[in-house]
């Protein structure tokens, strides 16, 4: 059994969905490993990880827009505001998806379906500097 990790950086543009799929994919083929398990977390509470299409941009404008309407920027809202109308809404678009993904491996790939990518969700309004802790166990 082998195990390996590393940390990606990211920069983000703004509230949206920055596909990295490409590069965890690269540092994967690096690894020799055949089968395994690929954990993927990201080290924010006002950031997110998701699968999600690759194909059409139009799922994740929209996707971005539903958490817009759903979690709107109100400072009449929340008591937490410390970096801005965006900073409480960021934190609970975090908690409501996902901070860590598991990934299969088979045939030193990925195992995702023909449409499926990773993606970082942005849900601050200013562009940030993203973490991935990336950690494979296989053989």
């Amino acid at each position: 059994m082998k195990q390996s990790s590393t940390e990606l950086t990211f920069q983000t543009s703004g509230s949206s969905l920055l596909d990295v799929t490409r590069p965890i994919k690269a540092w994967l083929q690096e690894q020799d490993v055949e089968q395994g398990l690929l954990t993927v977390f990201i080290r924010h509470t006002s950031a997110s990880l998701t699968i999600q299409e690759n194909a059409d941009p139009d799922v994740l404008y929209d996707l971005n827009s539903f958490f817009k309407k759903l979690v709107p920027e109100s400072e009449r809202l929340y008591r937490h505001n410390a970096e801005g109308p965006d900073d409480m809404p960021a934190h609970i678009k975090s908690a409501l998806t996902q901070t860590q993904l598991t990934i299969p491996i088979t045939n030193s790939d990925l195992v995702l379906g023909t449409w499926q990518g990773i993606y970082i969700f942005e849900h601050r309004e200013h562009a940030h500097k993203r973490h991935l802790s990336l950690h494979l166990i296989g053989q």
